[in-house]
């Protein structure tokens, strides 16, 4: 039996490292976008566009406008002649924001009176405006205090020290890489899996599996242990990668993080096998991929925070393992997470393996009978 099952492991990694098509797409791929989504899918706030319409003119007003040039935040300042130029200033979307000055902005200040400064923002980039207002708060603030204790006025007694922890320069990639390293595996392990029956049945080599002396069950774990050590290697190749090529700190324990991704990947395995058997062809095998792959990212808290989330949307998220893989590979790359918190996340991971290979085993062998 274990001849067997090891002469059909040979041959199913023998079909996909001999193929050179094959090697590039499970190499290379991966590796192209954990750099592109680590640099484009972020959500800092950079080189920004915005107005400036200034009607005081005076010393003070020019100061607050340097702070913004200063800033790297914002990139290109455009001058605006009149209140009247910033509707379509924000309409044909040549900024985000507009900076409006009051003409008696320096003569209020001089007279110790409030002085307004008004920020127009284009609400349809939601995130870019929230966080714009952030940075143009943040400078108009610590001029209001620069210049109080000048001419000393009493300035607020109270002063917000910021401290981020685990990613002190907030560098959005930390938090993008290790993310990668579980979403990429997960799309190399339901690729490999999801075309591997498919494949034979297209190719007409999986009647002969049929024929031979093994066993369905030796037939499904020639198929699963292959695909478990495929998605192992393309997690391990994306690991190495996010650490020594984009330098991500590694705080945690390797043990556990490679524990976890073996059942994250036996719970893939299982989704991607079950996908296999229901297809006839490649074709059908991939679009069932995505069909799980595009559902799982949006409910794992990659982009938008689970608890934002409706509530029937988080009910159903508990089903996804790539929501626990997430929280497992930041905590130990990042912040280096006890064997506690692991567990917590993978015992749910080792439930959903455990169901999707008996579902994935039934249906594989309902379809040989």
């Amino acid at each position: 039996m274990i001849s067997r099952i090891l002469t059909l492991i040979y041959k199913e990694l023998w079909a996909v490292w001999g193929d050179k098509k094959s090697r590039f797409i499970l190499i290379i791929p991966p590796l192209m976008q954990l750099f592109i989504f680590s640099f484009a899918a972020t959500l800092d706030v950079q080189n920004v566009s915005i107005g400036v319409v200034n009607r005081d003119n005076g010393e003070r007003s020019i100061e607050l406008l340097a702070r913004f040039q200063g800033s790297p935040v914002f990139s290109h300042i455009t001058y605006l002649d009149s209140v009247d130029q910033i509707t379509p200033f924000i309409d044909n979307q040549k900024g985000v924001m507009v900076v409006s000055i009051d003409e008696q902005f320096s003569r209020d200040l001089d007279a110790s009176a409030p002085a307004k400064v008004q920020l127009i923002l284009d609400g349809r980039k939601s995130n870019t405006a929230q966080i714009l207002m952030g940075y143009a708060s943040l400078i108009v603030n610590q001029f209001s205090q620069d210049y109080a204790s000048v001419v000393s006025v009493t300035a607020p007694t109270t002063t917000l020290i910021q401290r981020y922890w685990f990613n002190p320069n907030l560098i959005y990639y930390w938090y993008n890489v290790p993310s990668m390293v579980a979403i990429l595996t997960m799309v190399v392990a339901l690729l490999v899996t999801g075309l591997s029956v498919a494949r034979e049945r297209e190719m007409g080599t999986f009647d002969q599996l049929l024929v031979s002396p093994m066993t369905p069950m030796e037939i499904l774990l020639g198929k699963i242990i292959p695909a478990i050590f495929i998605g192992m290697a393309g997690a391990t190749l994306i690991l190495i990668a996010g650490i020594f090529a984009f330098r991500i700190p590694f705080s945690g324990s390797l043990i556990l993080l490679y524990i976890s991704l073996f059942v994250f990947v036996s719970s893939v395995v299982g989704v991607g096998l079950f996908v296999s058997s229901l297809s006839n062809t490649q074709q059908q095998a991939i679009l069932g991929t995505y069909l799980f792959l595009s559902p799982s990212v949006l409910l794992s808290g990659f982009a938008t925070p689970i608890e934002n989330m409706p509530h029937w949307l988080q009910m159903a998220s508990y089903i996804n393992p790539l929501r626990y893989i997430l929280v497992i590979v930041r905590g130990i790359f990042l912040k280096g997470v006890n064997t506690e918190v692991v567990l917590e996340n993978l015992w749910p991971m080792a439930i959903i393996a455990v169901v999707s290979m008996l579902l994935s085993s039934f249906f594989f062998r309902h379809r040989l009978e």
